[in-house]
Order: C-alpha cells, then structure tokens, then sequence
C-alpha cells in the first residue's frame, strides 16, 4: 500500500453510493456502492458482462445514470458534462487505445494537455511570450513522461507505427498530461505480452506513488494481484465482495465464480 494511501483524511478520492443504470430489461450496474480511497490503487474484476465498463461510462459523464450518486472527493458529479468532469480532475481511457493518426507520439502526448492550456488564442495566434512558455512547459513534461513509460526513441515517430504495447502505455501518459487527480483505466494490459505488462505494473506503482489516485479494470489477475491495494468484484451489475488482493485470493466464492483456479493460480507469480 502507497504512503499516499497511509497519509490520507477521511473524504474518498471517489465514491459511489447506490449507482444503478439499466439498457431495457437488461440491469447493467444494480445500486453498486463503492469508495476508491485517495491515493489508492483500486481494481475491478468481474467476469464479461458484469458492469466494469458501464461503471466508468456513468462515472465519467458518457452515459447518464438512473439513480444514485457519484462524489468526486465529496463534491457530487453526477450528471456533470464529460468536459467538466474531466476539468475537475477525473480522467479515463479506454478498452481499445484511441490514437490519433497522422501524428507523432510526442503529438499524440501533447493533445492530451488541451484541457490544462492556459494561454488564449490570440497568444497562441501572435505566438506571445506567454503562449510560448507554455508551449515550452508542456513540451518538457511530454518528454518527461516519454521517457517514463519507455518511449523516448519513438518520439518523432507516426504513433500508428507503435506496437499495440507502445500504444497502450501512450495513451496512459497522454492521461497524466492532462494533470489528473483520479485516473480511471480500462483494460491497460489488454493485448500486452508479459514483458509489456511488467513494464504496465512498475508504470502503475510509479503513477500511485507520484500522488495520482487509480481506479483500474483489468482481466489480468496476476497485474491486479501485485499493484492493486484494493479489489472490487462485479457480478451481474453487483458488489460480490471487495478487499484486499490476499482476501480476494482467498475467497473460494470469487475464484470458482469469478476468477478460476487457473488464473489464480498466474496471480501468484505478480509482475
């Protein structure tokens, strides 16, 4: 566990109280109540079909929900615009790695900051002094994180050309860039080989430890066994059970229903 997590008050960096969505006949998130302490990693598991995405659709503004509440370190977001959500702090990726072609990865980075850009547009338009700093800022940081997630050589390169591995871990560092305080990832390691997920893992502690809040779904029980502080099982739209990875472990309820002995078995040898 983090010291960030140690250190932190009483108010959850997210929670979710009674939070309920359905499609038709179909219950796809039934009153799930959760809370995702302040710099904690917390994944959620669950088998296809169990509400993992649906979860990050209604907390992040993408779909509305049918009742109950979301608090983003105690202020209420629920039924905020995707725009303010993301302003104020949470912010997601997705399944498939969303880059943007025709761009390099060091451009690709960089679009992930238009949220935090500060100068207007007749300094950007003159090329200001201001604008020009900024600029500088933002360049600095996109080199810093490119070289954290193990980028550097691909800088200039069209970021299509990255493998699926290198793209997932851009699209991580595209999030950091625009300054998140809670950090929602969707399936970081699918696709990933073993040494890529290694590499996801260390990059995850790093982002934990630097202070940003992690809520991750993952299918990869040996990634969320070594980096997870707490775990959160989803069945059917439901909380089954949460706690810590050797709880989860332990629990004969989640590994015959939810996880299987088989990649229980892979959770003993985390990244």
């Amino acid at each position: 566990m983090s010291a960030a997590m140690n250190s932190r008050d009483s108010v959850p960096a997210l929670e979710l109280v009674g939070l309920s969505k359905r499609f038709g006949g179909l219950s796809a998130c039934d009153r799930v109540s959760f809370a995702v302490p302040d710099g904690s990693l917390t994944a959620v598991i669950g088998p296809n079909g169990a509400g993992k995405t649906t979860i990050f659709n209604l907390v992040t503004g993408l779909y509305p929900a049918d009742d109950g509440a979301v608090r983003l370190y105690g202020e209420p977001i629920l039924g905020f615009p995707l725009g303010r959500i993301a302003r104020l702090g949470l912010i997601r990726t997705f399944q498939s790695a969303r880059i943007y072609p025709g761009m390099t990865v060091l451009e690709n980075l960089l679009a992930g900051a238009h949220l935090r850009v500060r100068a207007s547009a007749i300094a950007e338009m003159l090329w200001l002094p201001s604008a020009r700093r900024e600029e500088r800022s933002l360049a600095a940081k996109g080199e810093a994180l490119l070289e954290l997630v193990g980028l550097t050589a691909w800088r200039d390169a069209p970021a299509t050309d990255l493998p699926m591995g290198g793209q997932k871990l851009l699209e991580v560092a595209r999030a950091l860039m625009a300054g998140p305080r809670v950090l929602l990832l969707d399936e970081p390691a699918a696709g990933l080989n073993d040494a890529e997920t290694a590499e996801l893992a260390a990059l995850l502690r790093a982002i934990r430890d630097a202070g940003v809040t992690l809520m991750v779904v993952e299918h990869n029980m040996s990634l969320v066994m070594g980096v997870a502080d707490q775990v959160i099982v989803l069945d059917a739209g439901s909380v089954v059970t949460s706690g810590s990875p050797r709880a989860i472990q332990q629990d004969r309820r989640v590994i015959e229903a939810y996880v299987g002995q088989e990649d229980l078995d892979l959770a003993g040898s985390a990244p």
